[in-house]
């Protein structure tokens, strides 16, 4: 007979705060190794206040998809930030391995917020100096 390893359910409240982040955004770890789950994925929430926008970064090695909750964002990509696409609640966005981008929330009233999913275990969040795309 086959074993089945447990099922996780992470609360809103048991969210943790305490994982990498970026300048203008807030990052909960939800799927990590830090609520004592064993997986070869990352989850958590990502939000972005009214008017507010992020710093410059990469993820490293990981890949990211990610499912737009509500509201939008302007993302920005790419070798001098001059690629860009506004994403919307219902959107999926794919952010390949070691691209630079910034996300832009261009409500004045709303945030914007993400499901995110990464393809290692550990959340790698690389800052780039503001005026890396110059």
């Amino acid at each position: 007979m086959a074993q089945y390893l447990p099922l996780s359910i992470v609360r809103p409240e048991d969210f943790d705060p305490g994982t990498a982040q970026t300048p203008g955004s807030l990052r909960l770890a939800a799927i990590s190794r830090g609520h004592n789950i064993s997986s070869g994925l990352w989850g958590g929430t990502f939000q972005v206040e009214p008017g507010a926008r992020t710093g410059i970064h990469h993820h490293g090695e990981q890949e990211t998809i990610v499912y737009v909750l509500e509201g939008e964002s302007l993302v920005r990509w790419g070798q001098h930030g001059k690629s860009e696409a506004l994403v919307r609640a219902g959107d999926f966005l794919h952010v390949p391995a070691w691209t630079p981008h910034m996300e832009i929330n261009p409500s004045a009233d709303r945030p914007f917020r993400w499901i995110v999913v990464r393809s290692t275990p550990e959340p790698i969040v690389v800052n780039l100096p503001d005026g890396c795309w110059g």
